[in-house]
């Protein structure tokens, strides 16, 4: 394969809120699948003291893709310069540089660069990829400028929660569990409903019906990305009215007692939505323990079913 022609974007907004916070939000890629929504998951190893490699995962125009990339960062002059080392097809080529400037009265004019090339140049990659940029550029940009903006709210609308339950079994037999999530249905009473699709080797896409305590049912879409026997990440593509973000991991560690599964959850709630479903007196830290409780619910009763299967095989 060959590629071609060299095409350039330049997206920019005005955001009002220090430099310093929007350099802060680029820089932190982990937190990007909390932050961005396209992203779904990032993996970070360092090289050096301004510099990383990241192996990310997002979506783009309605597909999973996944990249590895080379950042070099300059806390200094603000600018983040990005270069992908491994790439998605049709992408054949893609880099860049966020470009974050100080404004008078402390704003900030934020501007993303991209250059990219397409496999063998044809016009209809170079404009799926230029639609996929524009895209998620503009979204990315949209959500900096609004976490900037409202990062002094954040504290009480962004939390993290785990459970864990200990098993007495084989951890494959534990992932096989949660990884095999279209068998969710005839193995969890709260899931009534699955829709699981596999785009690539170890990438789910999943659509679930769950049901509440109460009898009601929502229906949430996801990305998972599973790493064999030690983990699944997961991002929520469509979350329920209170919520404007939920991503997750299933870890599985081992100990002496036994395998260690944990479920961990960080979510953002969606502030405007509070009034509505649970009532005008509701505060964020009320929505806050309402969420733990039915998001945690459901984790600790699919840890309980986990045990329950994994011992059940291990004893048989």
């Amino acid at each position: 394969m060959t590629s071609y022609g060299r095409h350039r974007t330049v997206h920019e907004t005005e955001i009002d809120a220090p430099a310093d916070t929007v350099y802060a939000i680029i820089a932190d890629a982990t937190a990007w699948p909390e932050r961005f929504t396209p992203t779904v998951h990032v993996e970070r190893e360092p090289l050096g003291a301004a510099a990383e490699r990241l192996r990310i995962w997002a979506t783009a125009n309605g597909e999973v893709k996944h990249w590895t990339s080379r950042r070099d960062l300059d806390a200094a002059a603000r600018r983040v310069r990005f270069r992908q080392e491994v790439c998605s097809p049709p992408v054949a080529a893609m880099g860049g540089e966020w470009v974050v400037e100080e404004r008078p009265g402390g704003a900030t004019r934020l501007v993303l660069h991209h250059d990219f090339e397409a496999v063998d140049d044809h016009a209809d990659q170079v404009a799926w990829i230029g639609t996929a940029t524009d895209r998620n550029s503009r979204t990315e940009l949209d959500n900096i400028k609004a976490l900037a903006e409202g990062w002094e709210d954040r504290s009480e609308l962004v939390f993290s929660f785990s459970d864990s339950e200990l098993i007495d079994g084989p951890a494959d037999v534990a992932y096989d569990f949660l990884q095999q999530a279209a068998k969710w249905p005839d193995r969890l009473p709260h899931v009534s409903r699955m829709e699981l699709t596999e785009p690539a080797p170890n990438v789910q896409a999943m659509t679930m019906v769950t049901r509440a305590g109460n009898g009601s049912e929502h229906t949430t879409e996801s990305v998972r990305v599973c790493f064999p026997a030690d983990r699944i990440v997961y991002k929520q593509l469509v979350t329920p009215p209170l919520m404007t973000t939920h991503t997750g991991v299933w870890r599985l560690e081992k100990t002496a007692d036994g395998i260690k599964v944990t479920s961990h959850h960080t979510i953002a709630l969606n502030a405007s939505a509070i009034p509505a479903v649970l009532g005008e007196e509701a505060t964020p830290a009320s929505a806050r323990a309402y969420v733990r409780a039915a998001v945690g619910g459901n984790s600790a009763a699919t840890l309980a079913h986990a045990k329950r299967f994994t011992e059940s095989a291990h004893a048989r």
